[in-house]
């Protein structure tokens, strides 16, 4: 498929990029996608086309016979400060090969993958205004016409990618910090209670190297919640922590003396001086009386 759109909507819009030509634009008032995404007041409608069609099957490699068109409906950059939707008009075809178990497949876009509701750059745009200009969730949502937890799971999502997709983001941890926390703080009781067990990697900040790594948040707070998440871990990591610091919960000295047992068990500073301020409290007490 040829372009047939507007050149200069195209250089504008940056849609070239993305191998997609401009056939038409609109604005209008409030609109509903999906579930996740529910746009109020104007926004930018941007009618496209893909510039190039790949019509041969995912399966078989087969060519395919064009049977229709659908409609895909993604959020793209916003134009002039206003929410933009690309409705991309895309071919389905009818696969060739009797025997192919896939009889109909549509034509996939290189701005996105498949039955993704964002465009590539839009995710890129995301982490960028999250990361770098430390906008909000909630500013980046609106600027986007999207819901919160669509942007949430976005960041949530490439952050995750970033981390765990690297095989060798766990090497070189010898200082391991362990501490329970309340991650929510509640006026009323909740049940799971609201505390959550944090490991740090401190290793770079012992150093001298650079600061302290988040490592895991993991709901609970108890021996066998850190047990778990130790065990979880692959073995050369266990066998290269040396040093673990935590509070006086006797509950992670047992998960370490079990999992890590030739690590060594410290108390972290902070907990070092709140205890040593506790007693010193203690004897004032009994001293004034």
């Amino acid at each position: 498929m040829q372009p047939t759109g507007n050149l200069v909507a195209d250089t504008i819009c940056c849609t070239v990029e993305m191998g997609l030509t401009i056939t038409g634009a609109a604005d209008a008032g409030t609109i509903i996608v999906t579930g996740t995404i529910i746009v109020t007041g104007t926004i930018t409608i941007i009618d496209a086309a893909p510039v190039a069609v790949n019509h041969t099957c995912p399966d078989c490699g087969h060519p395919g016979k064009l049977r229709a068109h659908t409609l895909r409906r993604l959020v793209d950059l916003p134009v002039v400060g206003f929410p933009t939707r690309l409705h991309v008009r895309v071919p389905r075809f009818l696969c060739a090969d009797p025997s192919c178990p896939r009889k109909i497949f549509q034509a996939s876009l290189t701005c996105t993958d498949d039955s993704a509701k964002l465009t590539h750059r839009v995710t890129r745009w995301i982490l960028q205004r999250l990361a770098i200009d430390r906008m909000s969730v909630s500013a980046t949502a609106k600027a986007l016409g999207v819901g919160w937890a669509l942007v949430n799971q976005v960041a949530f999502d490439a952050c995750r990618r970033l981390v765990y997709d690297d095989p060798h983001h766990l090497d070189g941890i010898r200082i391991l910090g362990v501490d329970g926390q309340v991650w929510k703080h509640t006026r009323r009781p909740t049940k799971p209670p609201n505390l959550v067990t944090i490991l740090v990697d401190l290793t770079s900040l012992m150093d001298g190297r650079g600061p302290a790594r988040l490592l895991d948040i993991r709901p609970g707070q108890s021996a066998q919640v850190l047990r778990t998440g130790l065990q979880e871990r692959d073995p050369s990591f266990r066998e290269k922590v040396q040093v673990v610091t935590m509070d006086g919960f006797t509950g992670y000295a047992s998960a370490v003396d079990q999992v890590l047992p030739d690590a060594t068990e410290v108390m972290d500073p902070f907990h070092v001086v709140h205890l040593a301020a506790d007693k010193l409290d203690l004897v004032s007490a009994a001293t004034a009386a």
